[in-house]
């Protein structure tokens, strides 16, 4: 708008006469255009020293920094600069400091022609302030040059600077020189040295001057209690918290604060209770550390009430508690909520965005990052490095190399490259989308390496299937001075669960405990985790059930524990009693708890979790969804994971990876090849589980030619090196196949030495081409590795029934008396009216066993009415014809499909599930049923899906 002739003389009298008198502007929303003012200059208008001090300290208070501009264009065209330029300038550069034009500040701070110690102090105090630590050091150092001495505020400030750079040589020089020249009496200076060396971790140090000071105030008490907390010690800020005279809100504040970044967050919201009980009014900062603690045990409940709470006294507008808002409704999984808090924000700084576009990454929706982040740019914000940090999540989870590496580029022309904070994300989010050598060298490149990078760079081996090389760089880690935290052990320890080395979790264990975290939240919800991964579930259950505090991690990583090691059932069990306990189950609780479903087969009730997501808005989350396709696929109901899978929205490589999976385990594995190939030109890498799941579909679908052909470019096109599953793998196509000596051509020619599964494959191939010769030889060498193995037994007693040798199935069954071997007994269940029924072979312990024995009846004489002729070679009994057909008729599969028959209408599809591999018989005998009571059968076995309907199996007898 240009203002001109009269009008504008007017406006700008009134302007001038309200700020004098009232502080209140005329002109609020625009800010006149430096032509205009000049014009306006012009004219006959004279202000004096005093008012011009006066209208600039209005705007400093005001923060009205285009008010501000116009009093300083004013100044500049009426002269206003005479002998008391220097206070003028002074407050001019106070103005732009404290209204936040620090370049502004800076250029009146330059223009000057003489400087005292207030000038470079005010400058120097706006660069602490701002977070440009490095800029206020250099300016000091110009300062000392020029020979002008700094007063107790340049100490103070510069010492701030200090201890946001952890600068502690500096910081004890100043120190000395603070002494030498008399300030060492003021409060605040020495406050502010108490600061310095606790930030700088010399918390010793800043005890002994808080000690020696004559007289404290409450910034002083409420400094050390800070200080103590933000070196770990949160017992002895407590102890001092409680010693503390007159205690205000911002003590409660730092102590609160204090507890929520030692991840105290329970402690922290109990203290805040107990700072309501005593009638202290919380301030915005309270609040907003209290949504912190919220969001950081997910307590969304809470987190409402806290909300509800700071618009009853107003401090809705304040940003830095809006901001907390956001982050608390992300990490609470409420990213609805979450948006419009963020929405509702009038000014949007780089917080506010950086929060939003956090949460976004936290709850799977990188998609929806990465265009907000797009947004914030076209904003005008500029991102930070905790913006950029934050961003790179959404990479990783969407897998999207190609806008990392361009958010990577974009960084490198931003000058955060060497940003410790951004540089541990970019290492992150190489290692993540399996670029684990790009991620190295990026960490080898590091001039600073902090506890994040070190933690990260073990966690990126580790996810990658590389543990090994994760326990070796802890022990780079050892020897830098760099100290490993809860982070750090949590990472290492996921190492050790996916090697399932006990002995190196155990010692990591050891050192947890050295470093004082045996209570430690995290690092005891990783110890479960590890503990269950290695098969010690009891000292899993140990851990947990001493814990003090748990949290929704606690009872996931128990859950999931039970689950894994195969006790679905005590799963469930659990998961009801963490939802009694009043833990709201999250995302990650739901993925893990869903597989204890998957493991049961239970469908019904799969479904009403599955529900359960959607009811609570979890259902975006891609690894909630990749869990819910590996639910279906495992529970038999393929097609429905398969419309899972095409309605994701977004997917990342475990998305492409567990439908691959889901086709192979039934057998569809032509399917799966053209989803693999599908995958590849979507332009997701593969990982090294997924060319698993592709040799595995091609193993069940008998695609030799397929197999080979991907084997052999594993290296070549995915620069992924085979590991020994991918070896057994191929033995085990190549011996299903009958290609006996090309197998074993195979394992004599692999680099790294053959374990226990590629010889156990073998045997498995032959077996089913009744290969005895071969069969010996290798289960004498399987009996040396595992003598307590019944599986290498009860092959080799399979093909000597085949063949028919009833005098060798005896030498193995005394070979298993007397090293106390004892075989596993077939067992089967099946899921009807959401209550799952278990059968063993031979079993007479069900309640409906007379029913169903007459159903078996009945159904063996139409089969056999039918065609079907009972395949007695797979006893291993040498009795007669009609004992052997009777043993059969029991095995447990057969139990529990006549026991679905009988319990469930007619048309629905029975879906049972075996712990052992389903026999010949009753492969044979299933394909009958299904056609006589024309319904689909599905079974599970240990190793695939067969899926039986009008007399034919999806596996056509290759299995």
């Amino acid at each position: 708008m240009i203002i001109s002739g009269t009008h504008g003389k007017r406006k700008f009298r009134l302007c001038i006469g309200r700020m004098r008198h009232v502080c209140q502007f005329a002109i609020t929303a625009h800010s006149m255009p430096f032509e205009d003012v000049r014009r306006l200059c012009e004219q006959d208008h004279t202000v004096d020293f005093s008012t011009y001090v006066s209208l600039l300290q209005c705007c400093i208070q005001k923060k009205a920094l285009p008010e501000g501009k116009l009093i300083h264009a004013h100044i500049n065209v009426r002269g206003g600069f005479t002998s008391q330029t220097l206070v003028l300038r002074n407050t001019l550069i106070n103005m732009y400091a404290k209204c936040g034009n620090l370049v502004d500040a800076r250029r009146v701070f330059d223009e000057m022609p003489q400087r005292d110690a207030c000038s470079w102090t005010l400058v120097i105090s706006s660069y602490s302030r701002h977070g440009l630590a490095q800029k206020a050091l250099t300016l000091f150092h110009q300062m000392r040059d020029t020979g002008i001495k700094p007063n107790q505020f340049t100490f103070s400030s510069v010492l701030t600077a200090c201890s946001k750079l952890a600068e502690l040589e500096l910081g004890m020089e100043i120190h000395d020189e603070i002494c030498r020249t008399g300030f060492d009496t003021h409060v605040f200076v020495q406050s502010t040295l108490v600061n310095m060396y606790a930030k700088c971790g010399c918390i010793e140090k800043a005890r002994n001057v808080f000690d020696k000071m004559h007289q404290r105030d409450v910034v002083s008490w409420t400094t050390m209690v800070a200080g103590y907390a933000h070196n770990g010690k949160v017992d002895e800020a407590l102890k001092l918290f409680r010693e503390m005279p007159g205690r205000n809100t911002a003590s409660w504040s730092a102590m609160i604060s204090g507890y929520v970044q030692n991840g105290c967050t329970v402690e922290a919201l109990k203290l805040f209770q107990q700072m309501q009980m005593e009638g202290t009014v919380p301030e915005s900062k309270t609040l907003a550390c209290v949504l912190s603690a919220c969001a950081e045990l997910g307590t969304l409940e809470q987190g409402r009430q806290t909300h509800e709470e700071l618009i009853r006294r107003g401090y809705q507008s304040d940003l830095s508690v809006a901001n907390a808002l956001v982050d608390m409704y992300s990490k609470c999984g409420n990213i609805e909520s979450a948006r419009n808090a963020f929405e509702q924000i009038s000014e949007q700084d780089v917080i506010s965005w950086t929060s939003m576009i956090a949460g976004y990454s936290q709850n799977g929706l990188g998609e929806d990052a990465l265009k907000l982040f797009q947004k914030m740019q076209q904003s005008g914000v500029r991102p930070n490095s905790e913006t950029f940090a934050s961003i790179f999540p959404a990479c990783t989870d969407l897998w999207d190399l190609e806008r990392g590496m361009d958010l990577h580029g974009k960084i490198i022309k931003s000058g955060f490259e060497s940003d410790v904070f951004v540089e541990s994300a970019i290492v992150y989010m190489y290692a993540k989308c399996g670029r684990i050598q790009k991620a190295r060298y990026v960490f080898d490149k590091m001039h600073q390496r902090d506890v994040v990078s070190w933690s990260v760079m073990i966690a990126g081996y580790a996810q990658n299937g590389q543990g090994e090389e994760a326990l070796r760089i802890f022990q780079e880690m050892q020897p830098s001075c760099v100290k490993p935290n809860s982070n750090t052990f949590a990472t290492v320890l996921s190492a050790c669960a996916n090697l399932a080395v006990l002995e190196h979790g155990m010692e990591i264990h050891e050192k947890i405990i050295t470093c004082g975290l045996q209570f430690n939240l995290l690092a005891t919800n990783a110890l479960i985790d590890m503990y269950a991964k290695c098969s010690r579930l009891t000292w899993a259950c140990h851990l947990f059930g001493r814990m003090q505090q748990r949290d929704v991690v606690s009872w996931t990583a128990i859950i999931a524990g039970h689950a894994q090691n195969g006790l679905a059932f005590e799963a469930l069990k659990i998961f009801q009693e963490m939802q009694l306990a009043g833990i709201k189950p999250n995302a990650k609780t739901f993925a893990g708890v869903l597989p204890a479903y998957a493991n049961l087969a239970a469908l019904e009730q799969g479904k009403e979790i599955h529900q359960a997501i959607i009811k609570r808005g979890l259902h975006s989350h891609v690894f909630v969804a990749n869990a819910l396709i590996d639910m279906y696929a495992k529970c038999g109901s393929i097609g429905k994971a398969h419309d899972l899978f095409d309605s994701l929205p977004q997917r990342n490589v475990v998305s492409w990876t567990t439908m691959i999976a889901g086709y192979a385990m039934h057998g569809y594995g032509k399917e799966a090849l053209k989803l693999f190939e599908e995958m590849k030109h979507s332009g997701m890498a593969p990982s090294h589980i997924t060319l698993l799941c592709v040799l595995s579909a091609c193993r069940h679908a008998g695609l030799v030619d397929e197999g080979r052909r991907y084997f052999n470019c594993m290296n070549e096109c995915y620069n992924i090196k085979p590991s020994l599953e991918h070896y057994n793998c191929m033995v085990d196509l190549l011996g299903r196949a009958g290609y006996f000596e090309e197998a074993q051509d195979f394992i004599n020619k692999m680099p790294i030495k053959p374990d226990v599964n590629v010889w156990r494959c073998l045997l498995s191939a032959c077996r089913i081409h009744n290969n005895v010769e071969l069969g010996e030889r290798v289960a004498e060498y399987l009996f040396e590795l595992e003598p307590k193995n019944a599986a290498h037994y009860t092959l080799l007693s399979n093909i000597y029934a085949a063949a028919g040798r009833w005098g060798d199935i005896e030498k193995v069954r005394k070979m298993m008396k007397d090293r106390s071997v004892i075989k596993t007994p077939g067992c089967s269940w099946i899921e009807v009216n959401k209550k799952v029924n278990v059968f063993l072979t031979g079993d007479q312990s069900h309640p409906q066993i007379d029913k169903i024995c007459i159903e078996l009846e009945k159904l063996s004489m139409e089969i056999k009415a039918a065609g079907y002729v009972p395949d007695t070679r797979n006893v291993m009994n040498d009795v007669e014809e009609e004992q052997k057909e009777q043993i059969l008729c029991h095995h447990s599969e057969k139990l529990a499909i006549a026991f679905g028959l009988l319990n469930t209408s007619v048309g629905t599809t029975i879906r049972v599930i075996k712990n052992l591999r389903v026999c010949g018989d009753c492969h044979a005998a299933t394909k009958f049923i299904s056609k006589i009571v024309a319904r689909e059968i599905v079974v599970r076995d240990v190793s695939r899906f067969h899926h039986f309907k009008h007399g034919e199996c999806s596996c056509g007898d290759y299995w």
